[in-house]
């Protein structure tokens, strides 16, 4: 059961890309009941990728390769593969009309570049045949080899619909292997550290992962055993004492973002929303209608950068902004006010702050946000302080802001400010 993966590219021996590869691939084997021993990432180098395929067959059950099947000069996997396991390159029929199909689709002449991607070691096996991400495999002395694009997408959709099935019909017996996983927000790995102290040296057995993604902390929960329903009911009683414990800072129980629960949640309650963005820029929206259907609760928003813009879009006094400033508690109910009774909904969001580096103040320093909400009888507002750059103040700011929307739907206190 155990298996090898190995990247190619030097991109990510250079530090230019994030080996999400890997991460996907071995993520999804262990989860299967497979394990993964080892994970290898080479530059576009003859004889280091030939060093470290050799050094898998010697070792794995199943060696999953990722990269080097494209079209440029430095995608020289097959070549590779065809020289190490001395399997002469032989033009694939079925791959190279498809790569024709699909060119004169486009309009498109074949070149020699593209015909090169046909070239396979002897032996070998197209692995969806009839789509447009491609990649191939081959048995040798009993192991089987899967050489996949390094392209994320297209990776994920071979991984999952024809390597992982065939890597499991390999094996007679598996383990039973579960996971679940809580997003949480507001709370620091430390303090949740701490919370779940005493849990984790009681609980024998689950493997507890601690995962920033920030502004983000994921927990995963893992059992191995023989008995899917026990391991099932292991898992949800240490993850309902996880949720006793951590209490709403808890967001998800699963692979939902947040702005996908906010929308759960609008929609269930049907409520509206509208929005009003200063220092986020429009961000929020945009996380809001990244998700199918959001028309149905968020009726729109105003990027109101400027102190005229709040003044003329969302009635801002005048006489706020020169006695309290854009960034105050005072400005932010005002256009959180201002947008619900512009855009008629029910409820009314607004944030504005200093993102950074420039234009802090003694008093008011890069990162200070005001948060504003406005509901039928009451409008609410804090203030908060978000450390990091430009980029983090931003969407930590829009996490924060539809973490608000979330705790008031399911009646949580906000998190507490300045």
């Amino acid at each position: 059961m155990e298996g090898e993966i190995i990247t190619i590219g030097t991109e990510l021996v250079s530090g230019r890309t994030l080996d999400l590869n890997a991460w996907y691939a071995a993520g999804r084997l262990a989860a299967s009941g497979l394990q993964v021993t080892r994970i290898t990432s080479v530059g576009d180098d003859y004889d280091k990728v030939s060093d470290a395929l050799t050094r898998a067959l010697a070792v794995s059950r199943f060696v999953i390769v990722t990269g080097g099947l494209g079209a440029t000069d430095d995608d020289i996997t097959s070549e590779i593969v065809a020289g190490a396991l001395d399997r002469p390159l032989c033009l694939d029929k079925q791959m190279f009309q498809l790569i024709k199909h699909h060119s004169a689709a486009r309009g498109l002449k074949v070149t020699a570049s593209m015909e090169k991607m046909a070239w396979m070691p002897r032996g070998s096996r197209m692995l969806n045949p009839e789509g447009t991400a491609c990649g191939f495999c081959l048995m040798e002395k009993d192991i089987p080899l899967y050489f996949l694009p390094g392209v994320p997408d297209q990776m994920r959709y071979l991984m999952d619909n024809f390597v992982l099935p065939e890597i499991i019909g390999l094996f007679e017996t598996l383990p039973v292997v579960r996971q679940r996983v809580l997003k949480l927000y507001g709370l620091n790995e430390p303090s949740i550290a701490e919370m779940l102290g005493d849990l984790r040296n009681q609980t024998k057995g689950i493997v507890f992962g601690f995962y920033p993604n920030f502004p983000e902390n994921h927990i995963t929960l893992s059992l191995r055993g023989q008995d899917e329903t026990s391991v099932l009911r292991e898992l949800d009683r240490v993850k309902d004492e996880i949720k006793r414990l951590v209490g709403p800072g808890i967001f998800s129980e699963g692979s939902e973002n947040m702005e996908e629960i906010i929308g759960q949640g609008l929609a269930e309650k049907d409520l509206t929303l509208s929005t009003a963005e200063s220092c986020t820029g429009g961000l929020i929206g945009h996380r809001l209608t990244n998700v199918p259907g959001s028309s149905a609760y968020y009726m729109g928003g105003m990027v109101v950068y400027s102190n005229q813009a709040k003044i003329d879009l969302l009635g801002v006094s005048a006489e706020t902004l020169e006695a309290q400033g854009a960034v105050s508690d005072r400005t932010v109910r005002e256009m959180a006010e201002g947008v619900r009774r512009r855009m008629q909904t029910d409820l009314g969001l607004a944030v504005t702050g200093i993102a950074g580096p420039d234009g802090a103040t003694k008093d008011k320093p890069v990162g200070t946000v005001h948060l504003g909400l406005a509901v039928e009888s009451e409008t609410f507002s804090r203030k908060y302080r978000f450390w990091g750059t430009r980029e983090q103040v931003k969407h930590n700011t829009s996490m924060m802001a539809l973490d608000w929307i979330r705790r008031y739907m399911n009646g949580y206190p906000f998190l507490p400010g300045l």
